[in-house]
């Protein structure tokens, strides 16, 4: 199944976010997982994440494929071009169309924590450039990243819509945003995507929050914000882990079901590679 034509369909479109396990027993405990929440909740499609540097490039490829082939899920591969040469690209990407996938989100990616950004003489530098060489040389869906608070690199809001539209320009389908908890930094952003004809699908990327330090963390890292009245309900739950897990379930449910009631083209979960939050979610979101 092509991605790309699963949001022309007239009903939202649900979709999980996995990271790739580091050993085989978390392997095969992140399968249960998918096919847990494939049972309970039929997704229509699952994604795996790529580390810094193309670290985690091998579990990627493994775990992709395996929720595919052994599950029958329709899966997307991420593929951070950062640090890789055209023809290491290839051959990435030639694996995972061998393993049956069609469906890639083409990001530029992060460097690596414990050292510099690599070289890019010689290397992919953005996630433009990832486009244009997968367009040009693969049959497969193409999916981009966005930031409805703006890219934490980006020089200017308008730099970011920029850049955002040549991803559209080049061959993504589809955009995903990275995290929110604010649907109105979504809606603004669309509404300005929509103005300078960015026409794709823009999906709104959802982290339930399950752990207040955690939540804190990522935030800082990719620039989004928590609202205020939000990190208050956290703040005073900030030591008891059940309570903190349902105000984040509870803060999800109200902004997915705005963001469906508005128009909105899907949901995409990250899971953090646990179901409990999101069968809760899609769960209370499929009795409206």
């Amino acid at each position: 199944m092509r991605i790309g034509d699963l949001y022309q369909r007239r009903r939202p479109v649900f979709s999980f976010e996995f990271f790739p396990p580091k050993t085989d027993q978390a392997a095969e405990a992140l399968l249960a997982t998918a096919a847990e929440l494939k049972e309970a909740l039929a997704p229509d499609f699952v994604s795996v994440t790529y580390g810094a540097g193309g670290s985690t490039r091998t579990r990627t490829l493994e775990c992709v494929t395996r929720i595919q082939n052994e599950l029958g899920l329709t899966a997307m591969a991420h593929l951070a071009c950062m640090g890789h040469t055209a023809d290491e690209i290839r051959e990435v990407v030639g694996k995972l169309v061998d393993g049956g996938i069609r469906n890639i989100l083409a990001l530029r990616g992060d460097p690596p924590k414990d050292g510099p950004p690599p070289p890019v003489n010689g290397k992919l530098a953005h996630a433009t450039d990832l486009i244009s060489l997968l367009k040009g040389n693969f049959d497969v869906d193409i999916g981009g990243a966005c930031y409805p608070e703006v890219h934490p690199e980006a020089t200017s809001p308008t730099d970011d819509m920029i850049w955002t539209k040549e991803k559209a320009q080049r061959g993504a389908r589809f955009l995903i945003t990275q995290l929110f908890f604010d649907n109105r930094d979504y809606f603004a952003f669309v509404e300005k995507a929509r103005a300078n004809s960015i026409k794709v699908p823009i999906v709104p990327g959802i982290m339930p929050v399950t752990n207040v330090a955690q939540i804190e963390r990522f935030t800082k890292m990719c620039g989004a914000s928590i609202p205020q009245a939000l990190r208050e309900r956290l703040d005073r739950h900030r030591e008891d882990p059940g309570a903190v897990m349902a105000v984040g379930i509870e803060h999800a449910i109200t902004q997915c079901r705005e963001l469906l009631e508005r128009g909105a083209p899907g949901l995409h979960f990250y899971t953090l590679n646990k179901s409990l939050a999101t069968r809760g979610i899609l769960a209370a979101l499929r009795q409206l």
